[in-house]
């Protein structure tokens, strides 16, 4: 991308997005001494006396400089990154939420894992997957966080179901129908007309084989139709029109219902529960784990005037995302590694989180299959298709159609 192009393309994504008062950036580049290291993350509540911040302020340390960092919102974050580059003061490192990287590498801000010499062997192909555009990467992931299905053990076993035994729709179905025989309550989940809608149906949706590229599929109508179907039964509550992935879990905690659909996340919240619980990988149609959609940031380096930066942002980003590190902060996160061998390590010490690491595994990037930036407008038509659906005003098959004529 030549430098006309660039700064036209940052100028227009600068203009699409919501920039708050006053729009600078807290500081540069151009202000910082060749000593002292930006670094931006999405993790405002992490205090200076956190771990977070003592690893970061340690690979510093390791790499001979001090670490200026950062916390802002995730939004605010997006807006400032791309503010920062069209004004040539990005930061020094970088980290992101995953579905961010294609647009901030469509635009020119960062810089490519074959540019920097970041090494990217050992991560899990399936979560470097959300960090690449067009065959090159843009980053290094961190940690990775996804989606399974909660029980609650007491629910189930007045059912007399076995929650091992729910390895696809069929025996989930099943299930839901044993639980509400016994005046119980089925499942609960978000399906509100937002990001978090279709970050909670995409398990469902490739679970059944579809696409993101074809959203009226056959496949794509039976997993719209599986959650319709729940609603018409009584398996799901009218609720998840309109619940969060927090007010679906509020749902949960109540002890009425057998199943939710929510996030590693929750992890802390599940051991504060009034009742025994247990974790079970969504299904997919025909059985096995349904590939669930990747959460979690990546740690990338930004563009910068001057490169010879890039050598100790390379020792930070090395330092952030190294074995022994990745298991310090992807606990603290409650994130599962994206790396293989850490992964083992975590499942050994918490046997919670096997199941999380095995969804980790079958997980998706939403950007992947090379969507790209083409994904905010395919995922809108899909919330929208799914909100149609469950309130009535169309079928899955007329809302899917409609949803694939939007997204093109």
């Amino acid at each position: 991308m030549t430098g006309i192009r660039r700064r036209r393309w940052l100028a227009a994504a600068v203009t699409t997005l919501v920039v708050l008062a006053g729009g600078g950036c807290s500081s540069s580049a151009d202000e910082t001494s060749d000593s002292s290291y930006l670094v931006w993350d999405p993790y405002p509540q992490f205090a200076d006396d956190s771990a977070w911040v003592a690893l970061l302020t340690r690979c510093g340390e390791q790499a001979g400089v001090t670490v200026d960092r950062t916390g802002y919102d995730t939004t605010d974050l997006t807006n400032k990154a791309l503010l920062a580059a069209q004004q040539g003061n990005s930061p020094d490192v970088l980290i992101v939420d995953n579905p961010v990287i294609s647009t901030l590498a469509e635009a020119g801000v960062l810089t490519t894992t074959d540019e920097n010499k970041l090494d990217v062997k050992a991560m899990a192909a399936n979560l470097l997957g959300a960090g690449q555009r067009e065959g090159r990467t843009y980053g290094v992931p961190i940690g990775a966080n996804t989606l399974a299905l909660y029980y609650n053990r007491d629910v189930l076993a007045a059912a007399g179901v076995d929650p091992a035994a729910v390895t696809d729709w069929a025996t989930l179905n099943s299930a839901l129908t044993r639980v509400k025989a016994k005046g119980k309550k089925g499942i609960t989940f978000s399906a509100i007309g937002t990001e978090e809608g279709s970050f909670q149906f995409l398990p469902w949706f490739w679970g059944s084989g579809a696409q993101l590229t074809t959203l009226d599929s056959p496949q794509a109508v039976s997993a719209l139709t599986l959650w319709t179907d729940w609603l018409k039964q009584g398996h799901a509550p009218n609720s998840v029109i309109n619940n969060t992935q927090t007010t679906s879990w509020q749902e949960f905690a109540t002890g009425d219902y057998a199943f939710a659909e929510n996030g590693t996340w929750q992890l802390a919240n599940a051991e504060k529960l009034g009742f025994r619980y247990g974790t079970v990988a969504i299904p997919a149609r025909a059985g096995g784990p349904a590939p669930a959609p990747t959460g979690g940031e990546f740690v990338s380096i930004p563009v910068q005037r001057d490169t010879g930066r890039y050598a100790t942002s390379r020792q930070l980003v090395t330092c952030l995302t190294s074995g022994d590190n990745l298991l310090a902060t992807d606990t603290t996160l409650s994130y599962v590694a994206p790396v293989t061998a850490v992964q083992d390590q975590q499942a050994a010490a918490d046997p919670k989180l096997k199941v999380w690491v095995e969804a980790v595994r079958a997980a998706k990037g939403r950007t992947g299959d090379d969507l790209g930036t083409r994904y905010p407008k395919i995922s809108e038509s899909l919330w929208t298709a799914v909100q149609a659906a469950l309130s009535g005003s169309r079928t899955p098959q007329e809302a899917l159609a409609a949803a694939q004529r939007t997204a093109g």
